[in-house]
C-alpha cells in the first residue's frame, strides 16, 4: 500500500470514532439538564435535595426514595412502621429485608438490582462482601437504565480501587448517567474536563449539574474563577441557578425535619 494510500485508510477509520465523540459532546451539552423524575419524591413530587441518602429514605418494600418532609408527616399520622408510600409493614430484620429485596430482583427492578449491589459490597443483610458480585449486579443494572449504577460503576472503573483502572469506560458510565440528568456523574465529567485542563469545558459541565442543585458544582466554578477561568458572568449564573434550584426543594415540612434530625 502506498503512503498515500495508507495515509487515507488511516484518516477513514479515525474520522468516525473523532465524528461519534464530537456528537456526543453536543449531546451532552444539550441533554441532562432536568434532574430525572427518580430524584422527585413520589408523595410530595418535589425533588430531593442532593446528596438524595441525607434528605431521604428508599424503602426496599417498594424502592421508592420518599423525602424526609413527607417521612415526618407519615409519623405525625400515626404511620410509625409502614412504608410512607405504599403502606407495607417495614422489615425489621436482614433476612425478610433481603427478601423483599431479592423478590424486586427476580423481577427485574433496576434499583432493587442496584442496591442489592451495593449491600454485596459492603457485606450488609448478612450477605459476605462480594465485590464481582456487586459489579455484576451493578452492570445489569446499568443496562436496564439505572443511572445510580452507571455512577457508580463510574467511579469504580476511573478509580480503579476495585476494578483494574479504566478510566474511559468509567467515563462512558458517567456519560450514560449524565445524558439522563444524573448530577453527580455530570460533576465527575466537569472534574475530568478540568484536570485535562479543558476548564471551558469543565465549567460547561459544572454549570449544569450546578443549575441542579449540586453544591460540589457550584464550589468548583468558584474555584475556576479564583483562579482566572471561569469568568465573573459564568460564576452569577452557577450561583442563581444554584440558588432557585434549592428553593425549589425546600418545603416548610422537610425545612423541619432539618430541625428535628430526621
Amino acid at each position: 500500500m502506498s503512503n498515500e494510500a495508507a495515509a487515507v485508510a488511516q484518516a477513514g477509520s479515525v474520522e468516525p470514532a473523532d465524528l461519534a465523540a464530537r456528537n456526543l459532546e453536543r449531546a451532552l451539552m444539550a441533554s441532562g439538564h432536568e434532574r430525572p423524575e427518580g430524584d422527585a419524591c413520589p408523595i410530595c413530587f418535589d425533588l430531593i435535595e442532593i446528596p438524595m441518602h441525607d434528605h431521604a429514605k428508599r424503602n426496599i418494600c417498594c424502592m421508592k426514595r420518599v423525602c424526609n418532609g413527607c417521612i415526618l408527616a407519615a409519623h405525625r399520622r400515626g404511620m410509625n412502621g409502614l412504608c410512607e408510600f405504599c403502606r407495607t409493614p417495614l422489615s425489621n430484620d436482614d433476612a425478610s429485608t433481603l427478601a423483599l429485596v431479592q423478590k424486586r430482583v427476580s423481577k427485574g427492578d433496576a434499583d432493587a438490582i442496584t442496591h442489592l449491589g451495593y449491600k454485596y459490597f459492603h457485606g450488609e443483610y448478612g450477605l459476605a462482601e462480594n465485590l464481582p458480585r456487586a459489579i455484576e449486579l451493578w452492570t445489569e443494572a446499568a443496562e436496564l437504565g439505572s443511572l445510580d449504577a452507571h455512577y457508580i460503576l463510574g467511579l469504580m472503573y476511573y478509580d480503579g480501587e476495585v476494578v483494574d483502572e479504566d478510566k474511559p469506560r468509567g467515563i462512558r458510565h458517567w456519560q450514560q448517567a449524565a445524558l439522563k440528568g444524573n448530577a453527580q456523574s455530570r460533576h465527575n465529567l466537569g472534574a475530568v474536563e478540568n484536570i485535562n485542563g479543558n476548564h471551558q469545558l469543565a465549567v460547561q459541565h459544572f454549570m449544569i449539574s450546578a443549575k441542579m442543585g449540586y453544591e460540589d458544582s457550584l464550589n468548583d466554578i468558584k474555584k475556576l474563577f479564583k483562579d482566572g477561568l471561569a469568568t465573573k458572568a459564568q460564576y452569577a449564573e452557577a450561583l442563581l441557578g444554584y440558588r432557585d434550584a434549592v428553593e425549589e426543594m425546600r418545603s416548610p415540612q422537610r425545612e423541619e425535619a432539618k430541625r428535628l434530625g430526621f
